[in-house]
């Protein structure tokens, strides 16, 4: 699957394996455990996150790893979005260190 993903003025498209996505199974419920238990996200402390506030929570997290450089973690986290809302057109992801402003379009 191919997550299309904007970070500042640039689209990259990210070809998720669906091999990946099936082995990370039992990850991305850890993730969701973690999320469950609340989130702060920006200035907010998000009680329980829902499905919206997770994938702008795990897109930061891909921005991160792509700068950093972490093809795997790109990966994965890409793959979380995907598992979560499969229809997503674009995720357009906030560089100004607002979670919040993360827009996920499906």
């Amino acid at each position: 699957m191919i997550l299309k993903l904007t970070i500042d003025d640039q689209t990259y498209d990210i070809d998720v394996p669906a091999d990946i996505m099936q082995e990370a199974g039992a990850f991305y419920a850890k993730m969701d455990q973690d999320m469950d238990k609340g989130w702060q996200m920006s200035r907010l402390w998000v009680e329980k996150p829902d499905l919206y506030q997770r994938c702008q929570i795990v897109a930061d997290r891909v921005l991160g790893a792509f700068h950093t450089e972490n093809k795997r973690m790109v990966l994965l986290m890409s793959g979380y979005i995907l598992s979560r809302v499969p229809h997503v057109q674009e995720v357009v992801v906030d560089t100004s260190g607002d979670i919040t402003l993360t827009e996920i379009i499906a």
